[in-house]
């Protein structure tokens, strides 16, 4: 496949059927988590949490989570997109260590710019802090997506599956963790009737809106 982003989103769409005789290398899978690791967040607090199933019994029970959808059961790979449902100031504190560590940047420079961060977030409400940490795994779910078709690697974005079972599979809630998106990911069958399909997109003209 050319690598041309523009052709990979054209060539990708949202899989329903996965060859299951064909399963992704672990190099595609790495590459695919550190595309994930390198997304922007706000803040770089980076909030989201990546699991990557492909034990086929969990696979099993995240279909029956999903109301039996089979791209769940017959991909390669499931990558669950969980949020973390707390910022803690230790969990800030975390995050400008590995600033000071990795830039070796002066503590006395960070220390306004952590303290107010700190601030922030104790003034959210639970409510606030999980959809803050909700937009952040949209933000890391499209990127993902879109590298996996610039791999070359068919995906299907899912929203459709049953958060609490999922929780309740992975043992989210004693981690302060609650799952998001669930994008599985392989190779498209070559029954997948979806595949032949056209894209259907608004003309660009309808979508986009210059303003000089």
């Amino acid at each position: 496949m050319d690598k041309d982003l523009l052709n990979a989103l054209q060539w990708r769409y949202a899989t329903k059927t996965f060859d299951t005789e064909r399963l992704l290398a672990q190099e595609q899978i790495d590459r695919i988590v550190e595309a994930f690791n390198l997304t922007a967040t706000s803040y770089g607090l980076q909030p989201v949490k990546l699991f990557v199933v492909s034990d086929k019994a969990l696979q099993e029970e995240l279909t029956k989570a999903s109301w039996g959808q089979k791209q769940v059961q017959t991909a390669s790979h499931i990558l669950v997109f969980c949020i973390k449902t707390q910022i803690t100031p230790e969990y800030i504190h975390d995050y400008f260590e590995r600033e000071i560590e990795i830039r070796n940047t002066d503590p006395n420079i960070l220390e306004p710019y952590r303290r107010n961060m700190i601030e922030v977030f104790s003034n959210y409400n639970a409510d606030e802090v999980i959809n803050w940490a909700t937009n952040q795994a949209y933000l890391t779910f499209g990127n993902v997506l879109s590298f996996c078709a610039y791999e070359g690697v068919d995906a299907c974005p899912m929203e459709g599956f049953n958060p609490e079972d999922v929780d309740r599979i992975l043992g989210l809630e004693e981690q302060n963790l609650k799952s998001v998106l669930l994008l599985p990911i392989g190779y498209r069958s070559k029954d997948d009737f979806f595949s032949s399909l056209k894209k259907v997109r608004k003309p660009i003209e309808k979508s986009v809106k210059y303003i000089r």
